[in-house]
């Protein structure tokens, strides 16, 4: 792939980004690096390697789920800026024109 000035120009674009003529030759050359060593990846011979779903052979190692106690209604409620005694009372902030 080559990377020209078009391409540059096409990405700080994209990416909302402004570069000075010094940067965007600096720019050109570590693509130019990138897209050369990700090539170079693609020569290797992978045939029989598996792919890598994970990092490891370990999948969704969770804690056990255990029931515990839990504050009461009266309890959360003391705790409250505003409370009608069943329900906590918070500011609108949805208003209707």
């Amino acid at each position: 792939m080559e990377v020209n000035d078009a391409l540059i120009e096409n990405l700080s674009s994209l990416a909302r980004l402004e570069f000075n003529a010094k940067e965007k030759e600096e720019i050109k050359k570590d693509l130019q690096r990138m897209i050369h060593f990700v090539e170079k990846l693609g020569e290797l011979d992978t045939t029989g390697v598996e792919p890598l779903l994970h990092m490891s052979p370990e999948i969704n190692v969770l804690r056990e789920d255990l029931p515990q106690g839990s504050v009461s209604r009266k309890e959360a409620l003391s705790a409250a800026p505003a409370t009608d005694g069943v329900y906590f009372n918070v500011p609108k902030v949805i208003r209707k024109s």
